[in-house]
């Protein structure tokens, strides 16, 4: 089997994205990366891709750059046309060599990222397997999912949407970016107001947004203030790259500290492991390296007794992706789960992911265990 063509579609939402400070409930995203990976044998793999998909499709078409075989400079689909997809430890290596000198990080390695979750899924789907029994076993058969979603404005817009979460049958609940951060009074008030109404029995998250730039103490601070009550984890209170300030938080407060989401390959998460000392590795498989890096994530985090909970925002393909992930892995907390009500992220799949006495399923079809809906794609199709 060899593969034939390695395309990038961009897809775009009527609703543009809105900004967190509207605090509602987000539309999904604008623009969509569809990754699709074809083979002479007839099998497609997909994965979605949170970046900037027109970047990503210039690195994937970029022509190659030399005839001499050296690497560095080449698009990726001219580095895997020819090439047997099975071998995704092999070509996970070529495509980061070959786009070495603009790449190593970034929508670089976003493009690669969803070119590796393809070739997983058609791994999975030549064997007839899913990918987790690929990546060595199924511990569970469901992992227990948070509602992620924005910051509301007041208290009572805060109660009322965690009273809703709930009734849809979340057992966790995540609240960031919007608001919070502007006034230490108020986003004491609100995340009050949200464990209020989730009760002594779901759990809440806080995603801080790091944008709202705070240094060590700081953060400190506020984690402190928000412990009364009780959140599970705090994310991202810092800039994605302060390692030693990450340290210094997390030595400093009880409640867990999270992190990951805008990290990348097995050496950038080898920092927040042991440098920054976090508790929750949050690896986005479609930034971190895709599934071959992230298997890698998740036997670090287990020799250093840390979490691994995914970010997974984007669309049924990624949070498909992340569940294998968790299925596997030996330790599963929560896999988030993205509430916006968008095509891009609710249709994209056949049958999209539905959230059962607060769990979602682990797809057991073969690959992926999802199809993508091309209706859904040829509607929204631009590129």
């Amino acid at each position: 089997m060899k593969i034939t063509a390695v395309e990038v579609l961009v897809l775009k939402s009527p609703g543009l994205y809105r900004s967190p400070e509207d605090a509602s409930e987000p539309p999904g995203p604008t623009y969509m990366g569809l990754v699709r990976v074809s083979t002479d044998a007839g099998i497609t793999g997909y994965s979605d891709m949170e970046t900037a998909p027109t970047v990503a499709k210039a690195i994937v078409e970029a022509p190659r750059w030399s005839d001499d075989g050296l690497e560095c400079f080449d698009g990726l689909a001219a580095l895997l046309v020819g090439e047997n997809p099975l071998e995704v430890e092999r070509l996970w290596y070529k495509m980061y060599r070959g786009s070495i000198y603009y790449g190593r990080r970034g929508a670089a390695m976003q493009a690669i990222s969803a070119i590796d979750i393809a070739l997983w899924d058609i791994l999975g789907r030549y064997y007839r397997q899913p990918i987790h029994i690929l990546l060595g076993g199924r511990w569970r058969d469901r992992v227990r999912a948070y509602a992620s979603t924005l910051f509301r404005p007041t208290p009572e817009a805060m109660r009322e949407a965690a009273r809703r979460y709930l009734d849809q049958g979340f057992t966790a609940v995540k609240f960031g970016w919007g608001v919070f951060g502007r006034d230490p009074a108020l986003d004491q008030r609100l995340v009050e107001a949200a464990r209020n109404a989730l009760g002594d029995h779901a759990e809440l998250m806080v995603d801080t947004g790091w944008f709202a730039e705070r240094t060590p103490k700081e953060a400190i601070r506020m984690i402190r203030a928000l412990e009364p009550f009780r959140p599970y984890f705090v994310e991202e209170p810092l800039h994605p790259e302060d390692y030693d300030g990450y340290r210094q938080v997390a030595e400093a407060v009880n409640t867990l500290i999270a992190c990951g989401e805008q990290e990348s390959t097995e050496w950038g998460f080898a920092q927040l492991i042991e440098r920054a000392r976090v508790d929750v590795v949050q690896p986005d498989l479609t930034r971190c390296g895709g599934l071959t890096v992230g298997r890698k994530i998740v036997h670090m985090a287990e020799r250093a007794n840390r979490l691994v909970i995914p970010h997974s925002w984007c669309s049924d393909l990624l949070t498909a992706a992340s569940l294998h992930l968790m299925a596997w892995a030996r330790r599963a907390a929560f896999v988030e789960f993205n509430t916006s009500a968008g095509p891009l992220s609710r249709e994209l799949v056949r049958e999209p992911l539905r959230l059962e006495d607060g769990y979602l399923r682990v797809p057991h079809g073969p690959g992926l265990g999802v199809e993508v809906n091309e209706e859904t794609v040829a509607r929204y199709r631009i590129a």
